[in-house]
């Protein structure tokens, strides 16, 4: 089992820039995948990105691509998401998550074993 904590949230302007971070504790970190997902109210917890469990592969989804960087460092037990050219289109409430499947880029919120509580993002105009 693994325990996930998300920080680095926060108000920016458009063309901003933030760093998400993902603690983990528990088991061996590497030992899973890991994905960021967001949620606005009244929507379905969108993907964003996702990591193998070594960081040897990533996946983004087109609103991330070119922008958006997922990262892991394990040997910190610690997720990232670099965030940049901030967008209003991005304010939601950011997720990490983890599944045991560590080889696997998974894109499906339902597939994923563990969540962290989410961290607030919002991009004022």
């Amino acid at each position: 089992q693994v325990q996930l904590v998300e920080s680095g949230g926060g108000l920016v302007q458009a063309g901003g820039s933030l760093r998400l971070s993902c603690a983990a504790s528990g088991r061996t970190f590497s030992s899973y995948a890991m994905g960021w997902f967001r949620q606005t109210p009244g929507k379905e917890r969108e993907f964003v990105a996702a990591i193998t469990g070594t960081g040897s592969r990533t996946s983004y989804a087109n609103s991330a691509k070119g922008r958006f960087t997922i990262s892991r460092d394990n040997a910190k037990n610690t997720g990232y998401l670099e965030m940049n050219s901030l967008e209003p289109e991005d304010t939601a409430v950011y997720y990490c998550a983890a599944h045991t499947a560590s080889a696997f880029i998974l894109t499906v919120a339902a597939t994923y074993d563990y969540w962290g509580q989410g961290t607030q993002v919002t991009v004022s105009s």
